[in-house]
């Protein structure tokens, strides 16, 4: 499984925009739509949300990438 280590370099980042600034997307609006589809979860609980504040800490995967961020 593909690890990425995200620095957070404030309080939080929205679910869609922390899919694009990994590298996953290509676009929030693109992450928007991966989020709709139920594909993606945040500490292994589905979340449908698309802008959920993601904090440092916090695990994030879609299918088989795992989003780990970290504090900045």
């Amino acid at each position: 499984m593909p690890r990425i280590d995200f620095e957070l370099d404030r309080e939080f980042v929205e679910l869609n925009q922390l899919l694009k600034l990994a590298g996953v997307c290509d676009s929030g609006g693109m992450g928007k739509q991966i989020v709709a589809t139920g594909e993606v979860t945040v500490d292994e609980v589905q979340e449908l949300r698309k802008t959920a504040k993601i904090r440092a800490g916090q695990v994030v995967r879609l299918d088989d990438i795992e989003i780990h961020v970290i504090p900045g």
